[in-house]
């Protein structure tokens, strides 16, 4: 996700001329032999003139990736960008569409996220990235509630309390980072742990006390 936030900052701010991809979704993010991310489809992206933060289009992108404002009115911004890329991180930690079934009702992604944080997010949270071991499991629900919470500040209905893509992709190398520190932490621990378990059995071995 870091590839296509990389990929949006570049739209909105690499240049004089701001462009809106205009239909961000799983679909249109393609990952090379090294597995970096690589936005593509711009059939209906919108260039914004300079001085402009807003077009009016009649295109209407992907349901449940779009915008309110986009959807209702057809306005689009670089902020939809945004909106879709939280809606987006939503879906890759959770596993589930913003159109699965169960959203029904007045349910929705976002609610479900919003409900589960932040004391319940492994009840959400994909099973396939969690492990057997409680403590390192502890530091992936710690990375991806940041993550869940980073999502719905993007995603929020007004464009105007939305973050914008600098801003997002500051905030999740950030999270990377702690989460590569409680990682190097994890391992430090647990290989004092194996070197002090390995010189007690050594001790107990030979007749040795410990102390």
């Amino acid at each position: 996700m870091i590839g296509v936030a990389c990929a949006l900052e570049y739209l909105h701010h690499g240049y004089s001329v701001s462009m809106a991809h205009c239909d961000l979704k799983p679909s249109n993010v393609l990952l090379d032999d090294d597995m970096v991310a690589h936005v593509s489809d711009f059939g209906i992206a919108k260039l914004l003139g300079v001085g402009e933060s807003i077009a009016q289009t009649r295109t209407i992108a992907t349901f449940g990736y779009i915008a309110p404002e986009y959807g209702l009115e057809g306005l689009v911004s670089t902020k939809c960008d945004v909106y879709s890329y939280g809606i987006m991180l939503m879906e890759t930690f959770t596993r589930t569409k913003p159109t699965d079934a169960r959203f029904d009702g007045g349910l929705s992604l976002k609610c479900w996220v919003v409900d589960a944080l932040p004391n319940a997010i492994v009840q959400v949270l994909d099973a396939n990235l969690l492990t057997q071991d409680i403590e390192h499991n502890s530091a992936k629900v710690q990375c991806v509630s940041s993550l869940m919470q980073l999502a719905l500040k993007c995603s929020a209905d007004s464009p105007e309390e939305r973050m914008i893509m600098k801003d997002v992709l500051v905030s999740i190398k950030k999270i990377r980072l702690r989460s590569r520190a409680a990682d190097s932490v994890f391992a430090l621990l647990f290989g004092m742990l194996s070197l002090y378990l390995f010189c007690l059995f050594y001790f107990i071995s030979v007749g040795l006390s410990p102390t």
